[in-house]
């Protein structure tokens, strides 16, 4: 084996269970990881992976034995990287931050901007991912979560409290009986999430309190919900910090909904803490979104509720 790109592409297509998953998570088209992948095989005179329906590739004893080994590399240089990495201490280079798009969309752009003019040296690149993305892989420097990480080597803090509630049109709202209670929901046309989605504290309510086959509209994207919502199609449950500042939107039901309510941390992974751009990140991003704790966490004091 005399090149470590055979053993990255064996992980991936390892870990994505298919040739398409690891040539995306890889960069790379699919006919390279097709043709790579069959000169690795051809080479070592072994098959690693069995190709079954649907495009699905399970690995051999020999390709999950070749995915461990490159596994514990991965591991070893992403711990060197992270090493040498924690010890840098000057204010440029580039910084890889990964967030969800909701969080990206309103709150972040400002906080980017004022870090920008600060230390214009450090560049910032940003992956909007819903996904939680692998600090300990260096797949990204510093993350913004909607929760508390579990992760025992990552180093982070509480920024404040998410806070969601109901939002719709005053016109959709206007006239009808004043929502007080989750089964209230039923007698509006509701905006829902994809079937494929799991897993989101906001979309299993939903769907304990609707019927999927009521709402009127679905999406995986919480902006587009946000659009949806504006333009009158119907109720969507949104996190406050997107909906209280939308001219066109209103609070269906007025407090901030308990069961919904998620934290917001930000995090990087313990080696990299003493990094100079991370600590300038926490201190002038992580310091401005916590200063915005009342519109996040949605006890502003003058939210727009419905009249």
């Amino acid at each position: 084996m005399e090149d470590w790109n055979d053993l990255r592409l064996v992980l991936a297509v390892f870990r994505a269970g298919s040739l398409t998953g690891a040539a995306q998570s890889l960069a790379i088209n699919h006919s390279t990881a097709f043709r790579r992948l069959n000169q690795l095989e051809a080479q070592l005179g072994v098959r690693l992976f069995e190709r079954l329906p649907g495009g699905l590739y399970q690995a051999t004893a020999a390709g999950e034995q070749m995915a461990q080994t490159a596994e514990r590399m991965e591991a070893e240089t992403a711990a060197l990287d992270r090493d040498i990495a924690g010890r840098d201490h000057r204010l440029t280079g580039q910084l890889r931050v990964t967030s969800s798009e909701a969080l990206a969309h309103h709150l972040l752009a400002r906080q980017l901007a004022c870090f920008h003019r600060l230390h214009p040296g450090i560049i910032v690149e940003l992956a909007v991912d819903n996904r939680i993305l692998s600090l300990s892989r260096r797949e990204a420097d510093v993350a913004l979560r909607p929760a508390r990480p579990k992760e025992g080597d990552l180093y982070g803090r509480k920024l404040t409290d998410i806070g969601w509630t109901l939002y719709g049109t005053p016109e959709l709202l206007a006239g009808r009986k004043a929502l007080r209670r989750r089964e209230d929901i039923a007698g509006f046309p509701v905006i829902g999430w994809g079937s494929d989605v799991s897993g989101i504290r906001a979309a299993d309510w939903l769907a304990d309190t609707l019927a999927p086959s009521k709402w009127v509209y679905r999406t995986n994207s919480l902006v587009n919900q946000l659009a949806a919502a504006r333009e009158g199609i119907g109720l969507a449950v949104l996190p406050c910090y997107l909906g209280d500042p939308e001219p066109g939107l209103v609070r269906a039901i007025a407090a901030p909904i308990a069961e919904l309510s998620r934290e917001l941390w930000i995090v990087t992974h313990s080696d990299l803490k003493g990094t100079a751009r991370i600590r300038a990140f926490f201190d002038i991003v992580g310091e401005g979104l916590a200063a915005q704790r009342e519109l996040i966490s949605g006890v502003s004091a003058t939210p727009r509720r419905r009249k």
